[in-house]
């Protein structure tokens, strides 16, 4: 049966940041992932999750939050210096909270010379951190126009240069489907390279239900491959996100 983790910048919003652990864990999460936890000191994070039982599956590289900041450096020529002392400073709060995964995103870029500055920068990151586990994350440019990393075939021409052990890809389900057309594909295709999974509802980002992704089966795919890692929710609820949890009581009875 997969392992399901909350993300706590998408779900439960309705409370503070810091009460969205608590109420991860009393929905039934045992997991949750921060996209940009930094506004927050990691030892008051820490204290929730040890109090509560709860893992850290992920959080992003940069610290800067999506409010007026870029989205990430690591393909920017020319930014390999800020890219550098912020991924450090996030070692530090992805190492204090014991996270699974650090997401390196990569940013608004294009081009040949964007494509070998960000095979360096993952290198270097890969080679920082040798001991935790580095993320790439192709991501859909309707959402996000201009985002270096926009197709899954080139993060796999990235992870088969960098070959870095540590380095792996970030299958977001939703972002699959707008990318590809067929997630399900898309995963059969590129599942021996995936570290970490989120899902969404297609075309909507709502909860994952009744949408262009069948995610009972793709749930039951998952489960074949042997991945053992956190399927991520990480979508927009309808309404209050207890009342869209249906699918997840449902997934976790199956």
């Amino acid at each position: 049966m997969p392992k399901f983790a909350a993300n706590l910048s998408f779900l439960f919003k309705e409370y503070p940041f810091l009460e969205r652990f608590a109420e991860a864990k009393a929905a039934g999460f045992k997991a949750v992932e921060v996209l940009f936890p930094y506004d927050e000191p990691a030892s008051e994070i820490a204290w929730r999750m040890q109090d509560l039982d709860l893992e850290m599956a992920l959080i992003n590289v940069p610290p800067p939050n999506y409010t007026g900041g870029e989205r990430g450096f690591a393909a920017v020529p020319g930014l390999e210096e800020r890219f550098r002392r912020d991924f450090k400073r996030a070692l530090r709060y992805a190492e204090f909270l014991k996270a699974g995964h650090m997401h390196i995103m990569a940013g608004k870029a294009k081009g040949v010379v964007a494509l070998e500055t960000y095979k360096r920068n993952l290198a270097w990151a890969a080679q920082e951190a040798p001991n935790m586990s580095l993320t790439i994350e192709p991501i859909n440019p309707h959402d996000m126009p201009g985002y270096f990393l926009d197709d899954f075939d080139l993060a796999i021409e990235v992870l088969d240069a960098v070959a870095e052990l540590n380095l792996g890809l970030q299958f977001d389900a939703y972002h699959a489907q707008i990318i590809t057309g067929d997630a399900m594909a898309a995963w059969e295709r590129y599942a021996p390279y995936v570290r970490h999974i989120q899902i969404a509802g297609a075309p909507e980002r709502h909860e994952p239900v009744k949408g262009l992704i069948d995610y009972p089966a793709l749930f039951r795919a998952v489960d074949d491959s042997g991945y053992s890692g956190w399927i991520s929710a990480e979508y927009m609820p309808k309404t209050r996100t207890e009342d869209g949890l249906e699918w997840f009581r449902q997934a976790q009875s199956a």
